[in-house]
């Protein structure tokens, strides 16, 4: 009887250590998952602050030249309009010539 409590006992110890080892092992293995997806985290964080990066740059890059448009198309504005004065200046001239030569004619 002493025996077989003995082998029983035995037997107990051995499937604690069992247990106690895939513990172990399942712990280790999660540790392991845990790291690389740590290490992953952190490999997407510089990749996105990276990214985040050239499109700050980008779109100031994109800012300073929608300001150069901008100024180039006032300017161009600006010309337009004067050019539309002088047309209309020299339209008026054309005309005063016309009613010059047509009143120097009626007389």
């Amino acid at each position: 009887m002493v025996q077989e409590y003995q082998q029983s006992e035995g037997q107990y110890y051995t499937d604690i250590n069992g247990r106690l080892k895939d513990m172990e092992e399942k712990q280790r293995l999660l540790r392991d998952r845990i790291l690389l997806i740590g290490k992953n985290v952190i490999e997407d964080r510089e990749s996105i602050m990276n990214e985040l990066q050239e499109l700050k740059k980008s779109l100031s890059k994109t800012a300073e030249e929608n300001i150069k448009i901008q100024d180039f198309l006032k300017k161009v504005a600006d010309q337009l309009s004067e050019s539309a004065r002088k047309e209309e200046l020299l339209m008026l001239q054309r005309q005063i010539e016309l009613f010059m030569t047509a009143h120097g004619r009626g007389k």
